[in-house]
């Protein structure tokens, strides 16, 4: 699938501040980029820096009081679709050291705290199948709602509150999966499905000894979506995070299908 992907940001400041910016799309075994295209503010400083686990790239960018960026590119997406049902769980003591990170609780996935109910809900179900029982659970027992959560929402809060958006909806299958025992990460990503259309949150299970993506709100497709970065949660993979105060005035995200 080649997906066109166009992205604008405008921010303002007070003050010059840096900016750490994670929204283009990663080159990898199932994902290619080509006609890219990335127009920073002319007076901005950036540096180019890896991703978390080396996927992506991040770029710290000094800003004056108005922050600018363009960013174009097109996505040939090679990721196959897969049954879920039929993935195993990796067994626990064959989990690689650099993916036990991914079994524990993180800054907005307290899973420590939903282990009882893990296991009186989907206890019996393993691998696939459970993460798949999951995902629909979320699906059915939450209202999608821009109004409902903010940057300081926990899976905790999604959960009581059965409510959120795509961020809410991945924090809260990341906190299942991870207390149960199966390593779940955050993924942020593009996909033309989005409604509204924005950049979108996702998740990567390790099931059968690889990362698996699958989509809590069930707006995107494994096959038609082009990653950007992964982490624990939304701390490690967040579009913008800013060291200073700045105020948002524009922003839109365009993601396409186009004909091979």
């Amino acid at each position: 699938m080649r997906l066109s992907i166009r992205t604008h940001l405008l921010y303002t400041s007070a003050q010059p501040c840096d900016l750490l910016l994670q929204i283009e799309a990663s080159s990898d075994a199932v994902q290619s980029c080509r006609e890219t295209r990335l127009i920073l503010d002319p007076q901005a400083v950036h540096h180019e820096t890896a991703g978390e686990e080396g996927i992506g790239i991040r770029r710290w960018v000094t800003s004056g009081p108005r922050f600018e960026c363009h960013y174009e590119t097109v996505v040939e997406v090679k990721r196959p679709q897969v049954d879920f049902e039929a993935l195993a769980e990796t067994p626990r003591t064959q989990i690689p050291g650099d993916v036990i990170k991914y079994l524990m609780p993180s800054r907005y996935c307290h899973s420590d705290l939903f282990l009882d109910f893990v296991q009186g809900q989907f206890g019996h179900l393993t691998g696939g199948a459970l993460v798949s029982a999951m995902s629909i659970w979320i699906k059915q027992n939450f209202t999608y709602d821009n109004g409902a959560s903010n940057a300081a929402t926990t899976a905790t809060d999604s959960f009581a509150s059965l409510a959120g958006v795509c961020r809410d909806y991945a924090h809260m299958l990341i906190t299942f999966a991870r207390a149960s025992g199966i390593p779940a990460r955050f993924v942020s990503a593009y996909a033309p499905d989005v409604v509204p259309q924005d950049f979108h949150a996702v998740v990567e299970v390790y099931l059968d000894d690889g990362w698996h993506l699958i989509d809590p709100t069930y707006m995107a497709k494994a096959s038609e979506t082009a990653r950007i970065c992964i982490g624990r949660d939304a701390a490690d993979a967040s579009f913008l995070t800013s060291y200073g105060w700045v105020d948002l005035q524009e922003q839109t995200v365009e993601v396409r299908r186009l004909s091979r």
